[in-house]
């Protein structure tokens, strides 16, 4: 399964924020969207970096009485690891267990296309493994066969 794939079913939907924004509107959307991480786009909509549910925590126990004002860009994960439709997801694991990062933009020829989680990998990698078991199953017992 690639990349493509898991956006074909979980969609292209990314929430962002500015660099500018303060953490406070980003810690609303992650709130009320229910989702870990927001990319942070520049003035030019391009990606500058990823800011977490896990950097507001760890900005929260460097700066509690300052974080409420703080803009996006003092906390947020500048090296981003980026994906392609085309990527594996057997790949995939292997860069989020390497990396250890927990979200990886989709991007393909420059344009943003949805946002992958390691949850949603993991997912797809259960769901190919189930699929693949039921028909191996069939086919050792001899139900799939065709006559």
């Amino acid at each position: 399964m690639k990349l493509k794939d898991i956006l074909k079913v979980k969609g292209s939907k990314v929430w962002t924020v500015k660099t500018n924004q303060p953490v406070r509107e980003a810690l609303k959307i992650l709130v009320d969207q229910k989702i870990g991480a927001l990319l942070v786009l520049d003035e030019k909509e391009r990606i500058v970096g990823i800011v977490s549910e896990r950097d507001i925590v760890r900005g929260c126990h460097q700066n509690l009485k300052t974080l409420d004002a703080m803009p996006v860009s003092q906390l947020m994960t500048k090296e981003i690891v980026i994906g392609s439709p085309e990527d594996e997801t057997s790949y995939i694991m292997g860069v989020i267990t390497h990396k250890r990062v927990r979200h990886i933009p989709v991007v393909s020829e420059g344009r943003l296309q949805g946002i992958v989680s390691i949850g949603d990998v993991v997912k797809s990698v259960i769901e190919d493994s189930q699929y693949e078991i039921h028909y191996l199953k069939e086919y050792i017992s001899g139900s799939g066969q065709s006559q």
